[in-house]
């Protein structure tokens, strides 16, 4: 009798690969930018990361399907907001589709006019650096132009296809 090692190394099943990615808990964000009429727009995503301390570059990525691709394929500039623990119904709104997505959120301006969220664990607003292919995804690279971080702010986590919290934060 062979025994499954976990290991798939033929024709990956995309449940599986979804379910094994499900594995890494990740923070909640929600990215933002202005549209082409200067409406808002955002997203909710976890595809966040850090790239480079020298200079300052963070990434995220969109699928290419996704109703706000354009808009953020034609701005220089997005914000991405990394959510508290009390803003899970904010994460929940802004992972769908709706024309109302902004109604009675408070939000801030900063220097590029994206829409910055408050009470937020830490905000960053960028520039886009770059642009890159990634399969089904766009992977923009922005270059942090100024920030906002409170480390006693609990962060919202997502694990295993549920929200997640920090159970002993530093």
């Amino acid at each position: 009798m062979q025994q499954d090692t976990g290991l798939h190394t033929e024709g990956i099943d995309p449940r599986e690969f979804r379910n094994a990615l499900g594995c890494f808990p990740t923070g909640v964000t929600i990215i933002t930018t202005l549209g082409p009429h200067g409406e808002c727009i955002g997203i909710t995503a976890n595809s966040f990361n850090s790239v480079s301390m020298d200079p300052p570059l963070i990434l995220f990525s969109l699928g290419r399907k996704a109703y706000s691709m354009r808009a953020f394929l034609a701005t220089d500039h997005f914000a991405v907001n990394v959510l508290s623990l009390e803003q899970l119904p904010l994460s929940d709104r802004f992972a769908k589709a709706s024309e109302n997505k902004w109604a009675e959120v408070n939000f801030e301006l900063w220097d590029s006019g994206c829409p910055i969220l408050p009470g937020c664990a830490a905000n960053f607003e960028c520039r886009t650096e770059h642009t890159y292919d990634g399969g089904d995804h766009v992977i923009f690279v922005g270059r942090v132009i100024r920030l906002r971080h409170d480390p006693g702010i609990k962060p919202l986590l997502f694990h295993q296809g549920k929200y997640r919290a920090v159970e002993n934060p530093a």
